[in-house]
């Protein structure tokens, strides 16, 4: 059994093994990862003889890091990230570059077709009747997108949206509200099957499937990271949020929204949840907490996202693609019977 895993900032680790009567053989963990002394690699291949093949990637990693001397330097490597190799492998996961990786880069629509696109090419790619891919979205008009769980009263002041003409919808992922300006926003999907991810808990999947992500930044001059559970932040502030989602059907959702620009004064007088997080700071704090691209690249909107799309491309390949007509006519009727009605939008009232 193969698995590979690419430390988020850090170095591949591979992990070739057996299983034999629900326990690890003969492992051999490599990489491109910088390991003091030279005997520790040998010593971590020990530790991981013999343990149960259903341990998780953290069970995994405590056993690794006390069989380590004190004095071993791990760098572009940690023990848990062994743990995740390993666990990739015995699940039998998938690499990046197995996939035939498709783009959809689309004219402007709706917020509650955005939505509805989400559930519809997430079911798609889970069904294996698309290609796994990923979508960067252009917004037609402002909107506020609540998390699947959120409390719409609590979170969005409805009549300062409506004075605003800013669209209320829910998305089927958790996590928290996003503010939506047209042209101060940079939203991507990743619809790709559960094989990507197999091996990995949630909050581990997040980091790894955007890495990229952090290398795109690099490459515009942005130190960034991963700050848990769902945050791309940098040395000036956060850039973005991610939220997630698994489906029944085999696909796992995963979307981002990046603040190119921002109105803070707007932001925090539709979003309620907002104030509260900055009421002791006063309103100008919000431009703090969010730190647009715009001023971190000098860049306009379009040659960020151009410049990620080629990040991604060179990365592990990509083609041009389009929403079907058939899957077009699935997600206008998703929009219709699900992502526009009070019973989903206001599900948790």
């Amino acid at each position: 059994m193969h698995g590979e895993y690419k430390v988020p900032g850090g170095k591949l680790v591979v992990a070739d093994v057996d299983v034999v009567g629900g326990l690890l053989r003969g492992p051999r963990i490599s990489g491109d990862f910088f390991l003091e002394p030279d005997d520790a690699l040998e010593t971590i291949n020990a530790a991981l003889d013999g343990l149960p093949a259903g341990l998780d990637a953290r069970a995994i990693g405590v056993r690794v890091q006390a069989g380590l001397p004190r004095d071993t330097v791990m760098l572009g490597i940690t023990a848990e990230a062994v743990g995740i190799a390993v666990r990739r492998a015995v699940a039998r996961a998938s690499d990046w570059r197995e996939h035939d990786w498709r783009l959809v880069h689309e004219p402007p629509q709706d917020p509650a077709l955005h939505m509805a696109l989400d559930q519809v090419l997430a079911e798609e790619v889970g069904a294996g009747r698309r290609p796994p891919t990923l979508r960067v979205w252009e917004w037609a008009s402002p909107a506020v997108v609540i998390g699947s769980f959120q409390s719409l009263r609590n979170e969005v002041d409805a009549a300062e949206a409506e004075r605003r003409g800013v669209d209320v919808v829910r998305r089927i992922s958790g996590g928290g509200a996003m503010f939506i300006e047209p042209g101060n926003t940079i939203t991507y999907s990743l619809y790709a099957p559960e094989s990507l991810v197999a091996g990995m808990s949630f909050a581990e999947s997040y980091a790894f499937l955007d890495d990229w992500v952090l290398g795109a930044l690099g490459e515009l001059g942005i130190r960034a990271w991963y700050q848990p559970l769902n945050d791309i932040t940098s040395d000036h502030g956060k850039i973005a949020g991610a939220a997630q989602k698994r489906l029944a059907a085999g696909a796992v959702l995963h979307h981002v929204t990046m603040a190119y620009d921002i109105d803070a004064d707007a932001m925090m007088r539709v979003l309620r949840i907002g104030r509260e997080k900055i009421s002791d700071k006063g309103i100008a704090s919000a431009v703090k907490r969010v730190d647009p691209l715009r001023r971190q690249t000098g860049l306009p909107r379009e040659e960020i996202i151009d410049r990620m799309i080629a990040h991604f491309r060179g990365r592990y390949g990509l083609s041009d693609d389009r929403v079907t007509e058939d899957e077009r006519r699935l997600a206008d009727k998703y929009a219709t019977d699900k992502f526009t009605t009070p019973a989903w939008t206001a599900r948790v009232p």
